[in-house]
């Protein structure tokens, strides 16, 4: 997850009421477990534990160069 931060990505997040979610997300830090990060569906930083990320994917600017 390092790798990403600074970047946007979609995760597929097991959150803690036991329900999966979809979400996009930019990665602000990684460290002691947890990513910190701005939610852009919810427009508000979130705090998103390592473990239950169970799927990452960058996403790619649609931008036309």
């Amino acid at each position: 997850m390092q790798k990403y931060v600074g970047h946007v990505v979609e995760i597929i997040y097991l959150g803690r009421d036991g329900k999966i979610t979809q979400r996009k997300i930019e990665i602000r830090g990684v460290a002691g477990g947890v990513v910190k990060a701005y939610c852009l569906q919810r427009k508000a930083p979130r705090v998103f534990r390592l473990d239950s990320i169970l799927a990452v994917q960058p996403v790619v600017s649609m931008h036309a160069v």
